[in-house]
């Protein structure tokens, strides 16, 4: 335990740059779909942006999950601290107590006007590949690892859950953004435990109610249970449209311009309002 908390950052680092270049290599080999705009610039934007976020986090956040976790555990915060149930049983329904809170916040930031202006920043990538995964505002990010460790403080996770969750749920979204094709029978399969690309990427769709569908990040229980969840988009994945209508444009591929989107509220205002009722 000593080493794995010296080295958690590593080895998170570690896995997900693995997983990035699998998905990546996956795209190459197997793409879904064609792209509507230039890989390089989409790319530098969108990595540029997790970069961000990153900084962001490091100095303006001096708590993070895992410090939370601990904390938690040494003054026995939290539901979990008041049961009695086995390692494994507490480390499962700690995922899924965790998973469930994540669910809940993406559902709040379609639904709350301004967690919707930055969580917009995400949706208005008019494609839909490995790197949308790591394309969220720095405010998102932020109010976002706020609420997280808020759920960790009430839940009361092990810090070995907490770190699981965690590489569980960037692992998954690389996977589920991704532009990979998977076979029709093995996607179905799948998609009664995790998401899929092609699960998700409905939920990408300029159409109103595919984007307020398939909001799980990693389980598709949630999405099963509060009815949140569509099969297929209504024109098909070849020929849907990605991103947010009243942006198909070249402009979400730019740095400065997703950056400033959350205060771009005048061009968009009418069809956000529709958007969120």
């Amino acid at each position: 335990m000593v080493f794995f908390e010296h080295y958690e950052t590593i080895i998170r680092f570690a896995i997900l740059t693995g997983v990035f270049a699998a998905m990546a290599g996956l795209e190459l080999a197997f793409p879904r779909r064609s792209l509507s705009q230039p890989k390089a610039h989409r790319w530098f934007t969108n990595i540029g942006m997790v970069i961000i976020d990153t900084a962001l986090l490091r100095v303006a956040m001096p708590l993070l999950m895992i410090g939370a976790a601990e904390i938690a555990f040494q003054r026995q915060w939290g539901l979990l601290a008041f049961t009695e149930l086995p390692v494994w049983m507490e480390f499962l329904v700690a995922i899924l107590l965790l998973d469930l809170a994540i669910y809940i916040q993406h559902v709040a930031t379609h639904k709350i006007p301004l967690l919707w202006d930055m969580h917009k920043v995400h949706h208005a990538d008019r494609d839909f590949d490995v790197t949308t995964a790591v394309r969220f505002h720095p405010f998102e990010i932020f109010l976002s690892m706020v609420y997280k460790i808020a759920c960790v403080f009430v839940i009361g996770p092990s810090v070995l859950a907490v770190f699981a969750l965690e590489v569980l749920l960037s692992a998954s979204a690389m996977f589920n953004h991704s532009n990979v094709k998977i076979p029709l029978k093995l996607d179905q399969w799948l998609r009664w435990f995790i998401v899929t690309p092609d699960m998700h990427r409905v939920h990408h769709s300029i159409i109103r109610a595919e984007t307020d569908s398939n909001y799980g990040f990693f389980l598709t229980i949630w999405d099963r249970i509060f009815g949140t969840y569509i099969d297929q988009p209504q024109l098909g994945h070849e020929g849907m449209t990605i991103g947010l209508a009243e942006y198909q444009t070249e402009e979400p591929s730019g740095l400065g311009w997703s950056l400033l989107l959350p205060l771009q509220r005048s061009r968009s205002a009418k069809i956000n309002a529709d958007h969120i009722r």
